[in-house]
C-alpha cells in the first residue's frame, strides 16, 4: 500500500477508530483551494472537505476501497472517469459501508447510493450520466444533508466547465 493510501486509511477496526475523527469544514476560498489530495463540497447544508485518493486509471478504479478495514472520518477516494455516462458501483470486496455520490461533468450533484452495504455484490447505479465518483464512510451524506444542488470542486475537474471552480472566487 502506497504511503498515501496508508495516511488516509489505518487498518483498526471497530467504532472506536472513528470516534475521535471530524470532519474539515471548508475553509475560505483564499486557503489553498483545489489540492490534488483533497475535495471540497458546498451545498444550502454548509461545506465540508474531505482528504481523498485518486482513482484515476482502470486499475485503480477497479480496486477502488476493496480490503480497506477502517477509513478516517475525513477520508475518501475520488473516482476521476474520462467521459460522463451512467456509472455502476458495489461493494465487492468493501468491508467497510460507503456513501457513494455521482456527480455529472461539472461536479454538480447526480444522485448517491447511501449506506452501501459492504461486500454486497448488488449493483448501485447512479440516476444519470456522471464523471466523478466520491465514496466517503457511510452515513455522512445524511449527517450534513447532502443532495441535489450539492457541488463537489477538485482539480481533476475541467475548470471551463466546473459548477464551482477552483479559481478564487
Amino acid at each position: 500500500m502506497t504511503g498515501a493510501i496508508a495516511r488516509l486509511f489505518s487498518f483498526r477496526s471497530g467504532p472506536a477508530a472513528l470516534a475521535g475523527a471530524a470532519i474539515a469544514f471548508a475553509a475560505p476560498a483564499a486557503q489553498a483551494a483545489c489540492e490534488m489530495d483533497r475535495v471540497e463540497l458546498r451545498g444550502d447544508w454548509g461545506t465540508a472537505r474531505f482528504r481523498v485518493e485518486i482513482a484515476d486509471t482502470p486499475e485503480t478504479r477497479a480496486r477502488g476501497l476493496m480490503f480497506v478495514e477502517d477509513m478516517a472520518r475525513n477520508a475518501g477516494m475520488l473516482f476521476v472517469f474520462p467521459d460522463e455516462r451512467v456509472r455502476t458501483f458495489w461493494m465487492r470486496n468493501t468491508l467497510i459501508s460507503l456513501d457513494i455520490i455521482y456527480f455529472d461533468a461539472t461536479g454538480t450533484w447526480v444522485s448517491a447510493a447511501e449506506n452501501a452495504v459492504p461486500l454486497d455484490e448488488t449493483t448501485l447505479p447512479s440516476d444519470g450520466p456522471a464523471q466523478y465518483v466520491l465514496e466517503i464512510n457511510g452515513g455522512l451524506v445524511e449527517r450534513f444533508g447532502m443532495g441535489p444542488g450539492t457541488e463537489i470542486r477538485h482539480p481533476a475537474i475541467a475548470q471551463d466547465a466546473a459548477a464551482w471552480s477552483c479559481d478564487p472566487e
